[in-house]
């Protein structure tokens, strides 16, 4: 019995953790087919050959939730701490450091914004509460604007949860509701951040790192270079059996033929496909759908079978799904000693602070030092995105896509009003991510495919991209949840997926949400 994993992301990388550790299953007989250099999939981080540091992204965790990360985590080792867990290590940091942002919202006038109130009017509560309180089947493919007034959208809330999640007015009502009652015990504290943890360095190290480590040491395989094109099906009766998976494997094709028991876990669509980086002179190549790659299977097997989902749902707007991040090493400590008395937060303790008139509606947060894993002490890393990079800056005069990072480090000081001398010895690499939202655009509940489809004989989906009851995508969560559904599934473990706890039903929760509502 086999089991090929299609993709070398998070969702796959714990599904072969699940096989081993639930279904004792051997790693010897698991392969994972990975087209990049690294696996990890979004949860990335690298030291470039100019000496710079990048992230596409980061992740925030919550020991309130992720039920099944944590689940995965505790039985991981650490790298660093002998005898620890990775879970364990991750606590014990939060511990050591805890989050409590003094500077959540910055205005144009470098004053931090007041943020104990929501800013709700009645109206806004009322629509909100509508919303929250709507079936999944009443909105529909519906969008946020849909309904809530243009009011909402000034509110401190908004900008606060906004920027928290990376939502845009136009996205999906169905995914708002899930977030509201997902982390409705985030409401009261959403103005410090309070419930958010991190990891030590960056997720890549502290999470994939240790995880692959740990495969590696149940002789899990690796085939790198490899992309899977396409696979090839068989019906049996109104089941469908992959037979054969075709491989492109640097440049050479492949076929892999299963047998009857073994399995196939594919993780479809990419928020990360596409993406292309900058330099501190020259903004990152507007990459489109033409250059994408990670959607191509998942198009292919939909195609007739709806059951597998509709990925046009997702990648068919780039305008709308896009955003750029931006990551800078600095390598002289003025800009870390300036923020911090700024904001009143030492680095790694206050989360994101955001420029709330900031026409590319900007945000930046400093991490404990060091990020990365072997940074020198001399150097020190933090990470910001906007989510509206098509817009003209309101201190360069050109939209952030088309901007290098020296532009960006010139627009943030314009919000800081920090001398441009603070980033002397700096480097800013831009990020652009054309699918980085697109899990987030309206749909229908067809267009994810369950985990493991109702007709599907060995084929799972472990992704953003699938369909979990409850649970909220753009989370580390959803991928690890689809991924243990998946192999529980398929295998018939006899132990069950950790709950989605579910705070919304907390009568404490709800009276602390109600007056911070109304407050």
């Amino acid at each position: 019995m086999k089991a090929h994993f299609i993709g070398g992301g998070i969702g796959s990388l714990a599904g072969a953790a699940f096989l081993i550790r639930d279904a004792k299953f051997a790693g010897r007989d698991i392969m994972i087919y990975e087209a990049q250099p690294l696996v990890g999939g979004s949860l990335d981080g690298a030291l470039l050959d100019s000496g710079a540091y990048s992230l596409r992204g980061g992740r925030m965790l919550t020991t309130d939730h992720y039920e099944c990360t944590w689940d995965l985590l505790s039985d991981i080792p650490s790298l660093e701490r002998p005898g620890h867990s990775v879970r364990d290590e991750t606590v014990a940091f939060n511990t050591e450091n805890p989050a409590h942002s003094r500077a959540r919202l910055v205005d144009r006038n470098r004053f931090k914004v007041d943020v104990s109130h929501m800013g709700f009017t009645a109206r806004d509560r009322l629509e909100l509460l509508r919303l929250a309180e709507a079936s999944e089947e009443t909105l529909g493919a519906s969008r946020i604007t849909d309904w809530l007034s243009p009011g909402f959208f000034e509110s401190n809330f908004w900008y606060m949860w906004q920027t928290t999640f990376a939502f845009q007015p136009w996205h999906s009502a169905v995914e708002l509701k899930r977030y509201l009652h997902r982390f409705i015990n985030e409401f009261p504290r959403i103005e410090t951040l309070g419930g958010v943890k991190r990891t030590v360095y960056n997720q890549y190290d502290s999470i994939v790192r240790p995880l692959e480590d740990w495969l590696k040491q149940q002789r899990v395989q690796f085939v790198r270079g490899a992309r899977v094109t396409n696979m090839a099906f068989e019906q049996e009766g109104e089941k469908l059996r992959v037979r054969q998976l075709m491989l492109d494997r640097d440049g050479r094709t492949a076929n892999v033929r299963l047998e009857d028991r073994d399995l196939v876990f594919f993780q479809n669509g990419s928020m990360t496909d596409a993406s292309s980086l900058g330099s501190m002179t020259e903004p990152p190549v507007h990459l489109t759908k033409a250059d994408s790659q990670d959607w191509a299977l998942w198009e292919t097997i939909a195609k007739g079978r709806p059951e597998f989902g509709n990925p046009s749902a997702f990648n068919a707007s780039i305008p709308e799904s896009y955003w750029l991040s931006f990551t800078v090493t600095c390598r002289d400590p003025r800009f870390f000693d300036q923020m911090e008395a700024f904001s009143g937060n030492k680095a790694g303790t206050g989360g994101l602070v955001t420029f709330k008139d900031s026409n590319w509606l900007m945000s930046v947060v400093l991490y404990h030092q060091p990020h990365f894993a072997g940074q020198p002490r001399n150097v020190q890393v933090f990470w910001g995105y906007a989510l509206h990079p098509d817009r003209l800056g309101n201190f360069i005069a050109k939209p952030m896509s088309d901007c290098g990072g020296a532009d960006i480090l010139m627009e943030l000081c314009g919000h800081l009003n920090f001398d441009r001398a603070v980033f002397d010895d700096a480097t800013c690499i831009p990020c652009r991510m054309p699918y980085i939202t697109s899990m987030f655009m309206p749909r229908k509940v067809t267009d994810r495919p369950l985990p493991v489809p109702a007709n599907s004989v060995n084929l799972a989906f472990v992704s953003q991209f699938v369909e979990i009851p409850d649970d909220v995508v753009f989370t580390v969560e959803y991928s690890v949840r689809a991924a243990q559904t998946a192999v529980y599934q398929l295998m018939k473990v006899d132990r069950p997926v950790p709950a989605v706890t579910r705070h919304d039903k907390s009568l404490a929760v709800i009276f602390a949400t109600l007056e911070k509502a109304f407050s």
